[in-house]
């Protein structure tokens, strides 16, 4: 007798068959048919409450095969059928069957395993959490993963992970929260990627290069961020779509260089904005005084330069605000008055700690036309020199251009040193799953 899963459970883009043979072989213990030359057994003397946790148990022993350290033994217990006894699995009742109990969600956080993820965890079609973050996990995401169709939130945050963005995850059709930030992941991000319906997406801390997606605007996420990669070129003039769901975006230490888009001021929910140790030019959009909810802002290490818009300092909700290492030539006494704020090496007049007459002199002279970058559509943002009057007569040495490295923040992850954004936080402890009433 041959006990067959549905083909529609586990259709990888390579022909998987999976089986379970009731044939007593030598041994006695049955198998399940897998492409691979040496495919997880399953010990006659285990009895499983349903076929879903008997899939589960194949899915978890594969594994557990895959993973060559395991300092803390936290799968020291996966043996035998209880699989919901497991350490870091979480069951609960399925969705289309109250009635069956499933495995619902994994949590491996910070175990420093390593290892990688094998295909047999596409069995694990009832899973709404997969958190594995702070590992050693190398690899890239299986194709197997297609098949978890209620996964609601991907956690590989902190690992060893590489290649290509792996585009598995834009067909999950209930995945809202991504979390990719510290791995070795490369190339391009698809444009698919911010037409998805996301909350939550980190990508900091990687190897994505070219410039970021014209779309972005069209993502409803509350919190992007896309800090430490090495993107090139234009902020999308799509920003500003963003204003009804967006809170907090970083964009910080990337290869940006263009002109901040005139209308951030629609972006009206954001709370934090950090475009810092970039290339960014030109002045700051005056309808930035329009970001009402706006409380930290951070555009040091750029070339940005002409007047702070008075509106901007006056903004109720804003306590800190860095503009440092600049070209600023006048700012409102407002920003005086921030709980926190950095001013230097700029270009204002009668202030310490700014930049030489010369260094202000040589930037200034060359005028910034923001429609050179070919942002489409953005308007002009010309940036005269300043009078002589507003200009520093600081004596200071001539300081360096400022470059997109990275700030001293808190110690990165030991495979990659880069230091994590300011603002996003840290990877979630396992919530509770989706109901499943």
């Amino acid at each position: 007798m041959r006990i067959y899963y549905q083909p529609t459970l586990l259709s990888f883009t390579t022909v998987v068959l999976l089986s379970i043979s009731a044939t007593v072989a030598r041994g006695g213990s049955r198998q399940l048919l897998y492409t691979r030359d040496d495919p997880i057994t399953i010990p006659p003397y285990l009895i499983f409450e349903n076929v879903r946790l008997e899939r589960a148990y194949v899915a978890l022993q594969a594994w557990k095969r895959a993973m060559i350290s395991d300092p803390w033994n936290l799968t020291a217990n996966w043996f035998g059928s209880r699989v919901c006894d497991y350490n870091g699995v979480v069951c609960s009742s399925s969705l289309d069957d109250p009635l069956i109990k499933t495995v619902s969600g994994v949590d491996l956080n910070h175990g420093d395993i390593a290892g990688h993820l094998p295909e047999e965890l596409g069995l694990l079609t009832d899973i709404a959490l997969f958190h594995v973050n702070s590992n050693r996990f190398c690899g890239t995401l299986p194709v197997g993963f297609s098949q978890l169709s209620l996964l609601f939130e991907l956690d590989l945050s902190n690992n060893r992970f590489a290649g290509k963005f792996p585009e598995v995850v834009i067909g999950l059709p209930k995945l809202k929260y991504l979390d990719l930030r510290y791995n070795e992941f490369e190339g391009k991000l698809p444009e698919s990627l911010f037409d998805k319906d996301l909350d939550a997406l980190f990508l900091n801390s990687n190897r994505f290069v070219n410039k970021i997606p014209v779309n972005m605007g069209n993502s409803p996420v509350s919190v992007l961020v896309l800090a430490s990669n090495r993107f090139e070129g234009c902020i999308p003039t799509s920003f500003g779509k963003m204003g009804k769901t967006l809170n907090e975006i970083i964009l910080m230490d990337n290869g940006l260089q263009s002109c901040l888009p005139n209308d951030m001021g629609l972006l009206q929910n954001v709370t934090v904005l950090d475009v810092s140790y970039n290339w960014l030019v030109g002045e700051l959009p005056k309808s930035m005084g329009q970001m009402e909810n706006l409380e930290v802002l951070n555009v040091e290490r750029n070339m940005l330069s002409g007047l702070i818009p008075e509106e901007l300092c006056s903004l109720e909700k804003l306590r800190e605000f860095k503009y440092g290492s600049n070209y600023f030539t006048g700012e409102p006494a407002t920003c005086r008055y921030l709980e926190n704020y950095n001013y230097t090496m700029n270009c204002l007049k009668d202030v310490r700690d700014q930049r030489s007459m010369m260094e202000c002199k040589m930037f200034l002279s060359k005028p910034v036309d923001c429609d050179s970058f070919k942002c489409n559509p953005v308007s002009s943002c010309f940036s005269p020199p300043p009078p002589p009057s507003q200009i520093s007569p600081s004596s200071q040495p001539l300081a360096p251009t400022p470059s997109p490295t990275q700030p001293p923040l808190s110690p990165p992850p030991p495979a990659r040193p880069c230091p994590p954004p300011i603002y996003s936080p840290p990877p979630p402890p396992l919530s509770p799953a989706p109901s499943m009433n």
